[in-house]
């Protein structure tokens, strides 16, 4: 199978940002390139993450467990670590709701609070959470203007907006080039993480084996294993090229529209799940 499907929160010039001839044509050239691809090896391995919506990753990895909901309950393996180093260096996690046109954007959170740009991790530094009404009184953290809900039948609870891994400086060839057997998962599908321990698994939607710096033939079936701390620790380095890519967000309070984003990203290793 192939997929493609951006969007904004815009007009009819929607179609002029993407235009349909090409939506179908990444599509169909994803599902061509997965049906002559062979099933991924399984192993631990670099991975190359690519950009935009390869930001699902660290959305469930690391994402929710910064969200006061597991926060303030301390079923968050991430809890209470404000200023200790979460990530390696190159990491910096940004979750912004004022990103114009962006899916998860809006002027005031729904519990009426302005929404704003929260820098969540800082060169591998926990500097925030995200922090609703009730995280506040449980928790004592500034709000940050993240209080979200699917609709009135819902409670708010704290929720990602537009949360993004902020880009580096590397040269996407460059996380190539050291690799001499990895994977590059171009394209990432869906993904659950447990937030008391960190655990997550992930599709990739398409994939190619990484040989000696060189993308080479086409995987599938690849899933990615592991835990989002130890993930985080492992990022080697982040290219120039961010990209965001729209999705729903499932939670307590319901399905929410978020964005995810990411530039390519450089995991050091990754379990990866197969049948090679």
């Amino acid at each position: 199978t192939g997929y493609s499907g951006p969007g904004k929160s815009v007009g009819l010039e929607l179609f002029d940002l993407y235009p349909p001839k090409a939506v179908g044509e990444k599509a169909a050239r994803q599902a061509l390139t997965n049906l002559r691809a062979k099933p991924a090896p399984a192993g631990t391995f670099p991975v190359v993450v690519g950009p935009g919506f390869g930001g699902v990753l660290f959305h469930e990895a690391v994402g929710h467990l910064l969200e006061t909901t597991s926060v303030a309950k301390k079923a968050s393996v991430l809890a209470d670590k404000l200023g200790e180093v979460v990530a390696s260096p190159a990491v910096t996690y940004i979750d912004d709701g004022t990103l114009p046109h962006a899916w998860g954007s809006t002027e005031i959170d729904d519990e009426g609070r302005p929404t704003e740009r929260t820098v969540l991790i800082e060169k591998g530094v926990l500097k925030s959470y995200m922090v609703d009404r009730l995280g506040y009184l449980l928790t004592g953290y500034p709000m940050t203007g993240s209080g979200r809900r699917q609709d009135y039948t819902f409670a708010p609870t704290s929720r990602m907006r537009n949360t993004f891994l902020a880009p580096g400086k590397a040269r996407v060839e460059d996380l190539f080039s050291g690799i001499d057997f990895g994977l590059y998962a171009k394209e990432m599908g869906g993904g659950q993480v447990r937030p008391g321990s960190g655990e997550y698994n992930f599709a990739v939607q398409e994939g190619y084996i990484i040989r000696k710096g060189r993308i080479e033939e086409p995987v599938r079936g690849a899933m990615l294993v592991g835990k989002g701390p130890e993930t985080l620790m492992r990022v080697v380095a982040a290219a120039q090229d961010l990209e965001n890519a729209p999705g729903m967000c499932g939670s307590l309070s319901g399905a929410v529209p978020v964005e995810v984003g990411q530039p390519h990203v450089l995991v050091s290793e990754i379990v990866v799940g197969g049948r090679a």
